[in-house]
């Protein structure tokens, strides 16, 4: 998979993406990942990316202009542009599976008070969001992104089976787990996971799944 990045901020890129399952991935050749500085699109001597929003009101937003130079010389006719915003789709582990099926994914970092409509009207597949709250930049949504759908890579996990079995990918959170010693200060492992009988323990762990759900997230369940 290929997935570009366009930010104000490549420096964030740093440490969390050269780290890793990620790391591996681009090693291994699996992950093409390229991080580009918005700033090289522009043309005057300040690398001005924002002006005052027509109307009045408080902020800066991004311009159009670079960011259009830049998604024309950076996308290709298979490129999904995506934009991070507060505005966006909240992103999940149903979405996550939807972009790794992609072959090519470009990212766009908001910043200020956002981008000039333009962008999202001409330019964007995809508002997404990570949550319900506001970030200094999109930056740290890009790196969740960026490692929610690396993951689901063939091959990146090395055991495909792990994206299968983890919190979301059935609309669960995932079941309890235990290794060893089976007893540990006094608490002990269920009896069931260590009877050797397979049909009962996925019967357990189904059943912890739901009941752990409706404890902590029954919105998954509606």
């Amino acid at each position: 998979m290929k997935i570009d990045v366009l930010t104000l901020f490549p420096a964030m890129f740093a440490g969390p993406l050269d780290e890793s399952i990620i790391m591996r991935a681009r090693k291994s050749g699996l992950l093409d990942l390229k991080i580009h500085n918005l700033r090289d699109w522009t043309h005057d001597r300040h690398k001005t990316v924002d002006d005052r929003p027509f109307g009045g009101g408080p902020g800066m937003l991004l311009k159009p202009e670079p960011i259009f130079e830049a998604v024309e010389q950076l996308s290709r006719p298979e490129t999904k542009v995506i934009l991070l915003s507060p505005a966006g789709r909240k992103f999940d582990q149903a979405m996550a599976r939807q972009l790794a099926a992609e072959t090519d994914l470009l990212l766009i970092t908001g910043h200020y008070e956002g981008f000039d409509e333009r962008v999202r009207e001409a330019l964007a597949d995809e508002e997404l969001s990570i949550g319900d709250y506001v970030l200094t930049n999109g930056a740290l949504p890009a790196m969740v992104v960026i490692d929610a759908v690396t993951r689901l890579l063939p091959g990146v996990l090395g055991d495909d089976e792990s994206s299968r079995e983890e919190s979301f990918s059935g609309g669960l959170l995932e079941y309890p787990q235990y290794t060893r010693p089976a007893e540990f200060r006094g608490l002990r492992v269920p009896d069931v996971l260590v009877s050797g009988n397979h049909a009962e323990i996925e019967k357990w762990r189904r059943d912890q799944a739901r009941l752990k759900t409706q404890a902590q997230r029954p919105d998954l369940l509606a």
